[in-house]
């Protein structure tokens, strides 16, 4: 099958939804598919060995001058070019740290109304590109992108679907009028699209009502981790979920791997690590923290870090920052349980599983999509939202008992294996692909 992928860069950060997208179409591409992925915005930087073309469609600079200036919805394609350098880009991506969502609004329902939106110009040159490809069956990476699908469709022919993955956190985010006005364009184009593609059941079902779309129209396939690329241990090759016991001389290390933000809730992971702290049962317990963090909340950060300071727990304080892959499995093989304990209702959990392919027990709030992840792989606890008490007490429940940390962290890298690999939701992720074209399995 000829895939065509469009997939938006997250303006230099290490997304989940890039490293999603990256797995995904390399993985399609070893079940013989032909793929092109092609970026959106920014370069795509992922963990993995990129597969995205180098190419950029909709360069964030010529998205931005064309939404602010009249004149640069008529320049040349020399010009464009220009301002699709690498050395623009760059510059993009430096600058996209410090934006605040909320201010988006203009820009992504012109971007939503595609052939009709100021950036025209680019949509042009997309499918340009697709009809010269000629797929099969396209796929955007998330669903802020439908408003291409009408003229990708009118120019290749072929149907499109769409992703989704965590759209709802930025619409809610947009001031009024202009959430109102981006809800009803989704709307509206969801319609034309031939499917959409979501990572959990709770996220098919929360973006079935905001796009008033049929059940039938959301497939469901759960997020994959490349097995290879992470290096799974086997059993009894020294995996975190075999840890030394905090009784036996090693204190327990919680872990946390996520954007630093507080829909994230770093700040609740780290007033939950102050008072255990404090305890005689949690031995010394410490805290490592990775993730990206944008300028704009690094303000955040550096209150969270003076928290911990001010507690005197600076020694047993980690701050990593961004992490590569090498440096983000070392944190995994350190720790002994993961903790992101979002305020908001996460729809896809990959750093989760991440952790679960490590061996690495979890404790998450019981919203989003966690419950069925959890219910899918045993590999952690549940507790309640917001509650700092019932996530000082899952974390203590953990760093007590190493044997459950060990039990858990099994039963978790044992789903993975089986049911959250990057084969199996490209097997599954191509299967909805025949259903939508009305092709065979090659096999057939």
């Amino acid at each position: 099958m000829r895939i065509a992928y469009v997939a938006p860069g997250a303006a230099g950060m290490y997304c989940g939804s890039c490293i999603h997208d990256n797995t995904l179409a390399t993985a399609l591409m070893e079940l013989g598919h032909d793929v092109a992925m092609l970026p959106l915005y920014t370069p795509i930087r992922t963990d993995e060995p990129p597969v995205a073309t180098e190419k950029i469609f909709y360069g964030a600079v010529n998205v931005y001058l064309q939404q602010a200036l009249r004149l640069f919805r008529r320049t040349p394609r020399l010009l464009d070019r220009i301002l699709d350098s690498g050395a623009m880009l760059g510059l993009a991506s430096r600058m996209a740290g410090a934006t605040d969502a909320a201010s988006l609004g203009p820009l992504t329902l012109s971007v939503l109304r595609g052939e009709e939106g100021r950036q025209r110009k680019e949509l042009a040159r997309l499918t340009e590109w697709l009809a010269e490809f000629r797929p099969h069956i396209v796929q955007l990476g998330n669903g802020l992108l439908i408003g291409m699908a009408r003229e990708i469709h009118r120019a290749t022919g072929a149907p499109v679907v769409s992703g989704l993955t965590g759209e709802d956190l930025f619409v809610d985010g947009l001031p009024e009028p202009h959430r109102s006005e981006v809800v009803a364009e989704l709307r509206l184009r969801a319609r034309e699209l031939a499917g959409f593609l979501a990572p959990s059941r709770y996220y098919a079902d929360r973006m079935r009502e905001l796009l008033e779309v049929p059940q039938e129209a959301i497939h469901v396939v759960p997020l994959g981790v490349n097995l290879k690329q992470f290096a799974v241990p086997a059993e009894g090759e020294g995996s975190s979920a075999d840890a030394v016991p905090a009784a036996a001389g090693k204190p327990a290390t919680i872990g946390y791997l996520a954007r630093i933000c507080p829909e994230k809730g770093l700040h609740l992971l780290v007033d939950a690590f102050i008072e255990l702290a404090d305890q005689p049962e949690a031995g010394g317990v410490r805290l490592e923290v990775g993730g990206w963090v944008a300028k704009r909340e690094r303000p955040y950060l550096k209150r969270l870090e003076l928290r911990v300071r001010q507690a005197g727990l600076a020694d047993r304080v980690l701050f990593h920052g961004e992490l590569d892959a090498p440096a983000k499995r070392d944190l995994l093989r350190r720790i002994d349980l993961l903790s992101v304990p979002t305020t908001y209702r996460e729809p896809k959990g990959l750093s989760v599983i991440e952790a679960l392919a490590h061996g690495v027990p979890v404790v998450l709030p019981a919203h989003g999509a966690f419950p069925e992840l959890l219910e899918a792989t045993g590999g952690g606890l549940l507790v309640e939202p917001g509650s700092h008490a019932a996530l000082v007490a899952g974390l203590l429940q953990l760093i007590r008992d190493p044997g459950r940390r060990r039990e858990l962290g099994r039963r978790g890298r044992q789903a993975v294996e089986r049911d959250f690999n990057s084969r199996g939701m490209a097997e599954r992720t191509a299967a909805v692909y025949r259903e939508i074209t009305g092709e065979e399995r090659p096999d057939a």
